[in-house]
């Protein structure tokens, strides 16, 4: 008899994938039955995960409705969405692609998006459709500025942060880089070795840091306090490395300071990140989209085909 697993990410769009998993495992997918409504269940022993669009932890309440649980698997390389420590205590084993160079190498789709994000709010793309969209033919309110008389910095100088440096410096940028951890090895791009460097100099700062106890509220007034009146802020690492209470601060204060964004500091529920999204409203400052960077339809195949293999290897090995 197969082993039951719990899939808590939309995967039937992604071509082939429930087929694969279908083949090993009795699967239970929460976008056909809201977990909700799901009841518990002592089968259940493994669950196939993503954060995107998740809306609460796989923290001990979450454990505690599968106690037969014993590998989480996630299609992602970020695992902030997981409880560790009660990972360990119950014995659960965690997979992901964070270690899947060939894999994770592959992908581009997170740095394009950082990219658009930026791109969009140095020209002021959504606005100016708004606009004709109203039936307005102004240029003047939505001047925006050339890329390549700008500086960048870059906050992380992984997979990610390398990509999008490249972007930018195919497009002409100068480019600042602040990694502690990781050399720079390219012709034209600098790299810093302190945040402050990249607020006093950079007209644009796009994050690209994991997060960690290290990273959480990296971007706080401290930082704030130091940066360009009209600085463009662009985050699609993660929400919690911003502290959104001192950027909505320095958003009122600076009307030309601008923040493009795909991630939130209240994600899995948006009430703590509504006084953000209201101000959205309300003004051009900031551009939100739906943590949908890493959502093209080839980075899913190649990241959650990935993952399926991950979890099949590992259940012939430990469930067996």
């Amino acid at each position: 008899m197969k082993p039951e697993i719990l899939i808590t990410t939309p995967i039937k769009h992604i071509n082939g994938l429930e087929d694969i998993l279908k083949k090993e495992f009795n699967l239970f997918m929460e976008e056909e039955t809201p977990i909700s409504k799901l009841k518990e269940s002592k089968k259940i022993i493994a669950t196939f995960t993503n954060p995107n669009q998740l809306t609460y932890n796989l923290d001990k309440n979450f454990f505690n409705l599968y106690p037969s649980l014993k590998i989480i698997c996630t299609a992602s390389t970020g695992t902030n969405h997981i409880d560790k420590d009660e990972c360990f205590k119950r014995n659960i084993k965690i997979i992901s692609i964070t270690e899947e160079r060939d894999t994770i190498n592959k992908i581009s789709s997170t740095a394009e998006h950082a990219f658009a994000l930026t791109l969009s709010a140095l020209r002021n793309i959504p606005f100016a459709f708004n606009s004709v969209k109203d039936g307005k033919w102004a240029y003047t309110p939505f001047i925006g500025r050339q890329f390549s008389e700008l500086t960048i910095g870059v906050i992380g100088y992984g997979r990610l942060g390398k990509f999008y440096s490249n972007y930018c410096d195919s497009f002409g940028a100068k480019i600042l880089v602040y990694d502690p951890n990781t050399d720079v090895v390219h012709p034209r791009i600098i790299r810093v070795h302190s945040l402050n460097e990249i607020a006093l100099n950079c007209d644009v700062v796009s994050l690209h840091a994991h997060v960690n106890k290290s990273t959480i509220h990296l971007i706080d007034k401290e930082f704030f306090k130091d940066t360009k009146e009209n600085l463009l802020l662009v985050n699609t690492s993660r929400g919690e490395i911003v502290k959104e209470k001192d950027l909505l601060k320095f958003l009122k204060l600076r009307p030309k300071m601008k923040y493009a964004t795909d991630v939130l500091e209240g994600e899995f529920t948006l009430e703590d990140s509504k006084y953000l999204i209201d101000y959205a409203k309300k003004t051009s400052q900031v551009i939100i989209t739906p943590h949908i960077a890493g959502m093209t339809s080839e980075a899913q195949e190649i990241a959650y085909k990935k993952a399926a293999e991950l979890l099949i290897r590992a259940k012939k090995e430990f469930l067996s």
